[in-house]
């Protein structure tokens, strides 16, 4: 017997109350019973976002809410400035083109994050009319800063589109206070739910953008989902089982606290970071997200190095991308983990690398780890 421990940065585990919610009879979704429920996915996904703008949610991963955002907002006469500093700002480089964006691309080293600086020096050149960054790039595990970001466009009239996929839920987003015009998440990451739905919250400076714009296509126009949310439904099919166990997800989610699941996650990397430092591994980042670590893996181990711990130990984790694959491993500390999970995984960490010929102390780590989680709340 051994007890199956999915730590990817998406999925994601799905806590038991939210599987046996999606498992209920289906029912229709043209219905009152729908609407109500709808309605009170809404009303709490705002105190997640922390936003007064509506959150709109669309059937299809976050890449479809980013596409939507980008395809429905950003100006095409006008520049639109797009950060790269891993695989999903390089995605969103490749959706503004395709989409007929005059594009600039700024790109950073892997590990490090576009700076306010950065994008202030850009905009004072004018012509631009959208800003698109990510706020935890989960390829490399870093984040940005997105409260300085926001900062600087708020002074434009350019729009801030950010991928919160893997950062809303889990590290601090003041929307509406910060001034992000477009907030865009996925349902596989920090909600605790399979993959399928993607939520935007959008601003009243975004829909300015949106109602001047003709949308280049039919499933993806913003406009369509702002008018069938009046009445709390969607424009077409709705995924209902994955709308029931949203359900569920936003009530614990805000039963917990937004703040506090903020702080659980920070200390649930803070302690991951220093158990690998612990043990002689580095972390790959230069400003870690809180949402996924990337471990530098020592020398002499590959990718292998998950095959051994999801099979002997259990415990299921990411890899690298390009240029990082077979050099890092990644583990998430999004949604439903708590430290009994960290910590075991400090110590299948270290059983793996035994077992792999790399010296190591065993319970180092481990105690490293559980010292740093005991400011749980």
């Amino acid at each position: 017997m051994l007890k199956k421990r999915l730590l990817t940065p998406g999925p994601t585990d799905v806590p038991p109350e939210v599987l046996i919610e999606m498992a209920k009879p289906i029912f229709h979704h043209r219905t009152s019973e729908f609407r109500e429920m709808f309605a009170a996915v809404n009303a709490g996904m705002k105190k997640i976002f922390r936003t007064e703008n509506l959150v709109l949610t669309v059937a299809g991963s976050g890449t479809a809410g980013m596409e939507a955002a980008i395809c429905c907002a950003c100006p095409r006469d006008r520049k639109a400035l797009v950060a790269n500093s891993g695989k999903f700002g390089e995605r969103w480089v490749k959706v503004a083109k395709l989409h007929g964006l005059d594009v600039d691309e700024v790109k950073t080293e892997w590990g490090t994050p576009i700076t306010a600086d950065v994008i202030e020096k850009k905009l004072a050149g004018g012509g631009y009319g959208s800003v698109i960054v990510v706020y935890s790039e989960t390829s490399t595990a870093t984040a940005c800063d997105l409260q300085a970001i926001a900062k600087a466009v708020k002074k434009t009239d350019a729009i801030l589109i950010a991928d919160c996929i893997t950062a809303c839920g889990t590290l601090p987003l003041e929307t509406d206070a910060w001034g992000v015009d477009i907030v865009a998440s996925g349902s596989q990451k920090a909600f605790m739910l399979p993959p399928g739905l993607a939520m935007l919250s959008v601003s009243q400076k975004a829909w300015k953008n949106i109602d001047a714009i003709k949308a280049p296509n039919i499933y993806l126009d913003l406009k369509a989902y702002r008018k069938s949310i009046a009445d709390d439904d969607m424009p077409y099919t709705a995924p209902v089982t994955l709308l029931r166990g949203l359900r569920v997800s936003v009530d614990m989610i805000n039963a917990i606290g937004i703040e506090t699941i903020w702080a659980r996650c920070a200390l649930l990397a803070k302690a991951t970071r220093e158990a690998v430092k612990a043990i002689g591994l580095g972390v790959c980042s230069k400003s870690p997200s809180d949402s996924v670590t990337a471990i530098r893996l020592p020398e002499g181990v590959d990718d292998g190095i998950r095959k051994v711990l999801q099979k002997k130990y259990g415990f299921n984790v990411a890899g690298g991308q390009d240029d990082w694959k077979n050099k890092v491993i990644r583990v998430s500390h999004m949604g439903y983990v708590d430290p009994f999970d960290t910590i075991g995984f400090i110590a299948s960490l270290e059983y793996t690398l035994a077992d792999l010929g790399v010296k190591v102390e065993i319970g180092k780590g481990v105690a490293t780890a559980a010292k740093g989680l005991r400011e749980w709340k």
